[in-house]
C-alpha cells in the first residue's frame, strides 16, 4: 500500500503522439483565440487531420501487431 501526500489521488495521464499533440494545440488556440479568419475551413481542416491521425494509429498498431504476432502466441 502506497502512503504519504496525494495518497488516494486520482490523475489522468495522456500519452500523444507528436501528431496528436501539434494537432491539440493548434485545436486549443481555435479555440481561446476571438477573431480567426477562414475558421470553417480551419476546422474542417483540424477535423480532417484528425481521422488522418486516427487512421495512421491503427495502421500502425496493426503493423506493431504483425511483427509480434508470433511472441504474442
Amino acid at each position: 500500500m502506497v502512503k504519504g501526500p496525494g495518497c488516494g489521488v486520482t490523475a489522468e495521464i495522456q500519452i500523444r503522439t507528436i501528431a496528436l499533440d501539434f494537432w491539440a494545440s493548434l485545436e486549443h488556440e481555435m479555440k481561446y483565440k476571438k477573431k480567426i479568419q477562414n475558421e470553417e475551413l480551419i476546422r474542417s481542416k483540424l477535423k480532417s487531420c484528425a481521422d488522418v491521425i486516427a487512421s495512421v494509429d491503427l495502421s500502425m498498431q496493426t503493423i506493431r501487431d504483425l511483427i509480434y504476432e508470433d511472441e504474442l502466441k
